[in-house]
């Protein structure tokens, strides 16, 4: 006979949180979101935090470059869609790794006796204006010089003419030596009125780049997600399949966390693949395993060496893995179960595997919730799929602009590799366990984050907690019914219609 298990399913939306005490220190300007994306020992510090706890989907209409760039600028993660080539996949992650830094290792690079052409060709390969000229055509060549879109007019310029005629020759170029400080570099460019500042070496050769826009953006964006070398920190979605070749060439671009995708990560399929990671690259290079619902799957991926697990099977809002199989659990239930054994592993093993709370994201409010039942930041699919920075076309339906928003396992994306489990059926996806559909279009991800994050602290503010940590240790939730969700929003009342020419 089947086990039954007693307790109901439980989903976010059945549970509030009662206030705490707020105390002085509770303000939102002293909320730290700061949270460990990677597991780490007991008195030691994690490789990698995020200074918000929210990363976006593995999925195709979620997590492109432009996603990679705009969410590690705001201080979240963006994993790069595995479902996709593997030399498409490993060229996004490459684009955010160099999108910004500090010191830039040139990444457009030509020779003396290029042609105007074969710089165009370069540009549109790497999407950057600024071509660097060496002897070698490398980025640690001798320096001679540099080439912006202001050096050249497509409109009358011969292509075949060589970079040498056209170029901004070195002894024109203002330039510093290697050891300067980035703060000393910056002072140049603003007091020079440039916009790149290459550094040498004491041979004259090329070392790194400064940019004027760089500054601009650190300041702008002090929460960045940043490595030791100043580039954005960037993940991308993996499968069981194809890791020998796919893990390489990500690695080679640049990335610095990779994950599974799947829709059962309780498998020896992701066991053999982590054992492969650390047998390649040792504990250098983080992976995530997934999804899990119960203690059991979480004790199995922990004991496997996943560096964070994600927890949820069908709570997404365009997955349909529940009606479709009739396996899956409430959200809510899942986390509780899985935090609770990821603090006993912490007990006996001193090691604290970081828990990550995929689906059942309806809300604002629910973030707060996954939190506060002990998640250590949460996977969105279509709180992110909104923004422009999403890989989908904003369309219009009826008076409404929407973005088109899909499920790996629709037919659309056919992502078999996520759902395949080997056999006769594999490399095709047998049956849709995802939907095609259109969600309201939001406009930029900056603009809603900030209030998504205004949202998050202001409740930890009422729960008496100014760090995640604190949540997870102070938090009180009460169940609700349904007469208690209907009146926690507006009722009973007309609601005005808003005049949204009017202006004050």
């Amino acid at each position: 006979m089947a086990k039954i298990l007693p307790d109901i399913s439980r989903t976010f939306n059945e549970f509030l949180l009662l206030p705490n005490l707020t105390d002085e220190r509770c303000i939102p300007a002293n909320v730290s979101l700061r949270t460990p994306l990677v597991k780490f020992k007991k008195g030691e510090q994690a490789k990698f935090y995020a200074n918000v706890p929210m990363v976006s989907a593995i999925m195709q209409s979620v997590s492109g470059e432009k996603m990679g760039i705009a969410l590690a600028r705001e201080g979240g993660l963006a994993f790069i869609y595995g479902s996709q080539s593997i030399e498409s996949q490993a060229k996004m992650v490459y684009h955010v790794k160099k999108h910004k830094a500090g010191f830039v290792i040139s990444d457009s690079n030509v020779k003396s006796g290029t042609t105007l052409k074969e710089v165009l060709e370069l540009v549109e390969k790497t999407g950057h204006s600024t071509v660097i000229i060496t002897d070698d055509g490398t980025a640690s060549g001798k320096f001679l010089g540099i080439v912006t879109n202001k050096d050249y007019r497509l409109s009358r310029d011969n292509q075949n003419e060589p970079i040498d005629n056209f170029m901004t020759k070195k002894e024109d170029v203002i330039w510093a030596k290697k050891g300067i400080t980035l703060s000393e570099a910056n002072d140049i460019i603003w007091d020079k009125k440039i916009n790149c500042l290459p550094i040498l070496t004491e041979e004259g050769n090329l070392k790194y780049l400064v940019f004027r826009k760089d500054y601009e953006d650190r300041k702008n964006n002090p929460n960045s997600l940043l490595d030791e070398n100043k580039r954005y920190i960037v993940g991308a979605g993996i499968n069981t399949r194809d890791y020998e070749e796919r893990i390489p060439a990500l690695v080679e671009a640049g990335v610095d966390i990779i994950c599974m995708d799947s829709s059962d990560g309780y498998s020896v399929w992701q066991k053999n693949t982590i054992d492969f990671v650390r047998e390649k690259y040792g504990d250098n290079l983080k992976i995530g395993a997934g999804n899990v619902v119960d203690r059991e799957g979480f004790r199995y991926l922990a004991d496997a060496g996943a560096d964070f697990i994600k927890v949820g099977v069908g709570g997404g809002s365009i997955c349909i893995t529940r009606e479709t199989k009739g396996i899956g659990r409430g959200q809510a239930s899942a986390l509780m179960e899985v935090v609770d054994e990821r603090n006993k592993y912490f007990e006996e093993t001193g090691i604290y595997i970081p828990v990550c709370s995929d689906g059942g994201i309806v809300y604002d409010h629910h973030i707060t919730l996954a939190l506060a039942m002990g998640a250590d930041y949460v996977m969105m699919g279509r709180y992110f799929a909104r923004f422009d920075e999403s890989p989908t076309r904003v369309v219009k339906v009826g008076n409404n602009y929407v973005k088109e928003y899909w499920g790996e396992g629709s037919n659309r994306a056919r992502n078999w590799q996520r759902y395949d489990l080997g056999g006769e059926a594999k490399n095709k996806l047998a049956f849709e366990e995802g939907v095609d559909s259109y969600i309201p279009y939001a406009g930029s991800l900056k603009d809603n984050l900030e209030i998504t994050v205004a949202k998050i602290k202001s409740t930890m503010c009422n729960c008496g907690a100014t760090t995640i940590p604190e949540l997870h240790e102070n938090a009180r939730l009460t169940m609700v019914s349904e007469v208690s969700i209907s009146e926690g929003g507006a009722h009973d009342v007309m609601l005005k219609e808003i005049d949204h020419s009017y202006k004050s």
